[in-house]
């Protein structure tokens, strides 16, 4: 997963971003007036619904629960494993701190969710041990894969700091946390990476977006929410887009060749095909997740994203979820041959599509419930089934 090309100047971004956005459709990129908290994926209504139903013993939120507690995240022995300096090169190699970040963020998290739901206080502790430890040590991410590891880090350590800071009694080094975001992680992942695969960009704006809730920055909600709606359309593909693909804003990708040769040999573009189906459905489904993440962070902080991306997302997810189900590709995609392994990506996007919306997925609705309890991906997604499963708020 090693950089395709430099990272481009904050200026130039500013400016490409800009002119993005004057030729796309939808609401302009508006940081609340007063931001909702916990607002980062879930809202305090949505872990509301979920403490009800699994203190009901209703599925499949019980059975998801049950899953999330007997997982390794859970474990109240845990002990985190920060480092100055976490250096990770492309597939994580080397690998110096990439994993145990990563997953420390996703026991915060799982720590912070068995909060709320049991409002046991040995999970909230555990939890802000976790964090605490972090914020205490870690200076830096170095190395290639910095700007995507800090996003798929990014992403979740809001998620747990929401929670734990708006529900619970006492947090005395949640300022620290917050430098933490601000100065370690923010700058890492806002300008973008234009020119990798999309995966890497909407990640890091799903971390930029989470952090700027945190923080209550608008300037950073703004930029995020920016880039964001200038990349959705570059990886997934509708035909009203025009006979191919637009090509990531500041790449400089822009002609017939290129956009081919950057979407893995794909010729044939049809709704819903995404830049990365023909490398593989298992980093389609990063972009997917984080796609739907931060339309449901916006959405919770009112701004309807889903407005503008209701079609593209529902294509690509049907289209992914029908040969992730077994269907044989035909000649005219990848060949022939693709790589499945989409992951416990599609509970969040169903939800607000489907259930919320009532749009018709039968291909989505089909994956999703049959992998029902989604788990965690090892990176940052985890327990959507528990958190997002036809839940209503």
């Amino acid at each position: 997963m090693g950089s395709l090309g430099r990272r481009l100047a904050p200026a130039l971004v500013l400016v490409v971003v800009a002119s993005a956005l004057t030729a796309m459709p939808g609401p302009a990129a508006a940081a609340p007036a007063t931001f909702a908290h916990p607002g980062v994926l879930v809202s305090r209504a949505q872990l509301d619904f979920v403490r009800d139903r699994v203190n009901a013993g209703a599925q499949p939120w019980k059975t998801a629960y049950d899953q999330m507690l007997a997982s390794g995240y859970a474990s109240l022995s845990r002990t985190p494993k920060p480092r100055a300096i976490v250096e990770c090169g492309s597939y994580s190699n080397p690998n110096y701190g990439c994993t145990d970040e990563r997953q420390d963020a996703l026991a915060a998290y799982t720590h912070a969710l068995i909060w709320y739901i049991t409002r046991d206080s040995r999970y909230a502790a555990k939890a802000i041990a976790i964090m605490d430890a972090w914020s205490a040590t870690i200076t830096d991410h170095t190395n290639s894969n910095a700007p995507l590891q800090a996003g798929w880090a990014g992403s979740v350590w809001p998620r747990a700091a929401e929670i734990i800071r708006y529900t619970y009694s006492s947090w005395p080094n949640a300022a620290r946390f917050g430098t933490m975001l601000r100065d370690v992680y923010l700058p890492e992942v806002i300008n973008g990476h234009a020119t990798n695969n999309g995966n890497w960009e909407l990640t890091m704006m799903e971390a930029a977006l989470g952090i700027s809730v945190f923080l209550e920055d608008r300037t950073a909600y703004d930029r995020a929410i920016a880039k964001f709606r200038a990349r959705v359309p570059a990886y997934l593909y509708l035909t009203t887009d025009g006979s191919y693909p637009r090509g990531p804003a500041g790449s400089g990708i822009d002609t017939y060749a290129e956009i081919v040769n950057y979407w893995h040999d794909q010729t044939t573009f049809v709704d819903g095909l995404s830049q990365e189906t023909c490398r593989d459905f298992t980093h389609t489904g990063y972009g997917l997740a984080s796609i739907a993440h931060v339309a449901e962070t916006a959405r919770i902080q009112g701004q309807d994203l889903y407005a503008e991306l209701r079609d593209r997302l529902r294509h690509a997810m049907g289209f992914h979820a029908k040969y992730e189900l077994g269907t044989a590709a035909p000649t005219w995609l990848c060949g022939g041959t693709i790589t499945r392994g989409l992951g416990p990506v599609t509970e969040v996007g169903f939800n607000a599509l489907s259930f919320r919306m009532g749009i018709a997925m039968t291909n989505t609705q089909n994956l999703t419930e049959s992998r029902r309890p989604a788990g965690a991906n090892g990176l940052f997604v985890a327990w959507e089934t528990l958190t997002h499963a036809r839940n209503p708020y």
